[in-house]
C-alpha cells in the first residue's frame, strides 16, 4: 500500500457511505419490465458515476430502449424517490466519518446524484454533519462529471484541500478514474461482484468501513 497519512478526504455518497445501489438496479429494471429487459453488472458498471443523462444515453444505447435520456429520467426518478428515502448506510460509515472527525480530518461529500435526490437519501442523517462541504452532480460549478475529475477538484477547493493531501472513498470505475485523474489516492468500497484485482488504482479495496482503521490512512 502507498504511503497515506493525508489531512482531507471527500465521499461519494450512492454504494460508498449509502446502500442505494440496489435500489437504483431495482427502480432502474422497474423503468425496463415493459421492455422485457434487465439491468446487467457490465451495463450497469458503465453507468455508474456518471451523470444521470449521460447513464441514461448508455442504457439506452446498449439495450435500443425506444426511450430518450429525459423519458428515462421522467420513469426513473419517482420510483428512486420512493425507494430511497432515508437509505441506509454502508455498514460501519458513521462510525467512521466520525472517527476521521474526531482525528481533524476535513471532509467533502461529492456526488454525482442532483441535490433533490442526494437530499431524499440522507434525510437527516447524523452524518451530514461532518461534511464542510457537499458538491452535488448539478452543481453548476462542475462542468463534467465522473469520469472527469471536475467534482473532486471542487470539493477539494470548498475545503482548501490539496490533491496530495487528500483521500477519496469510492464505489464505483468511473469514480475511482476521476480520483486519480485529480490527483488523489482512492479507496474502493466494493460489493460482491468488484475484485482487487480489477482495481488496481485503488490504494485500498474494503467491502464496508469496519474493515478500516483510520490511523492507517490519515495522521
Amino acid at each position: 500500500m502507498r504511503c497515506a497519512n493525508k489531512r482531507f478526504a471527500l465521499f461519494d455518497l450512492d454504494g460508498t457511505l449509502l446502500d442505494t445501489e440496489p435500489l437504483h438496479t431495482k427502480a432502474i429494471n422497474t423503468l425496463l419490465a415493459p421492455y422485457g429487459q434487465q439491468l446487467t453488472r457490465e451495463l450497469k458498471e458503465r453507468m455508474m458515476g456518471r451523470a444521470t443523462r449521460e447513464a441514461a444515453a448508455i442504457l439506452i444505447e446498449a439495450l435500443g430502449l425506444p426511450l430518450s435520456p429525459d423519458d428515462y429520467v421522467a420513469g426513473r426518478d419517482p420510483v428512486l424517490m420512493q425507494l430511497t428515502r432515508d437509505a441506509a448506510e454502508i455498514p460501519g460509515a458513521s462510525a467512521f466519518v466520525a472517527s476521521l472527525a474526531q482525528r481533524g480530518v476535513v471532509m467533502a461529500l461529492a456526488t454525482s446524484s442532483p441535490l433533490d435526490l442526494a437530499h431524499n437519501k440522507l434525510g437527516d442523517h447524523p452524518m451530514q454533519g461532518y461534511f464542510s462541504a457537499m458538491v452535488y452532480g448539478d452543481d453548476p460549478a462542475v462542468a463534467r462529471l465522473k469520469p472527469a475529475p471536475d467534482i473532486f477538484l471542487e470539493a477539494a477547493r470548498r475545503i482548501g484541500a490539496e490533491p496530495s493531501e487528500t483521500i477519496v472513498f469510492e464505489d464505483s470505475l468511473s469514480g475511482v478514474a476521476a480520483a486519480r485523474a485529480a490527483g488523489m489516492e482512492v479507496v474502493v468500497i466494493a460489493d460482491a461482484g468488484q475484485e482487487r484485482r480489477q482495481i488496481p488504482e485503488a490504494l485500498l479495496v474494503i467491502r464496508d468501513f469496519r474493515e478500516l482503521e483510520p490511523s492507517t490512512l490519515f495522521a
